[in-house]
C-alpha cells in the first residue's frame, strides 16, 4: 500500500499564483523595450496622441479595433492578439465585480428557461 504524505491544503492554496490577465499595454511596452523604441516615436508612427498611447501602455485605457489595426501595421503583431488580450482582460476585471457575476447568473437562469 502506498502512503501519501500529509499535505496541508492551505500550503497549496498559498503557493498558487492567481491568474493575472495580460493587458494589451504590457505587450506594447515589451515590444517598445525590445525594439528600443520610444512611446512618442510609436505614437507618431501610428498617428495617435502620445497621451492616448501612454494611457494604453499604462493599462488606463483599452485597445479598440482601430488602434489594434494601427499597432498591427506598426509592430507586426496581429490585431486579433491585441483584441483577444483586451477581451480576456475585460472579462477578468468584470468577473471580479460581484454585480456583473450576479447579472450573468440571472442571464443564465433566463436562458435555461428559454
Amino acid at each position: 500500500m502506498i502512503t501519501l504524505p500529509n499535505i496541508d491544503p492551505s500550503m497549496i492554496a498559498n503557493n498558487l499564483t492567481p491568474f493575472e490577465p495580460t493587458h494589451p499595454g504590457k505587450l506594447i511596452r515589451d515590444e517598445l523595450e525590445e525594439r528600443h523604441l520610444t512611446q512618442a516615436k510609436l505614437a507618431e508612427q501610428i498617428g495617435v496622441s502620445p497621451s492616448l498611447l501612454n494611457e494604453v501602455v499604462n493599462c488606463k485605457r483599452g485597445v479598440n479595433t482601430e488602434l489594434a489595426l494601427l499597432l498591427e501595421a506598426a509592430l507586426g503583431i496581429s490585431a486579433n492578439m491585441f483584441l483577444q488580450l483586451q477581451a480576456d482582460y475585460n472579462m477578468q476585471i468584470a468577473k471580479s465585480d460581484s454585480t456583473f457575476m450576479s447579472r450573468l447568473a440571472n442571464i443564465r437562469k433566463i436562458a435555461a428557461v428559454l
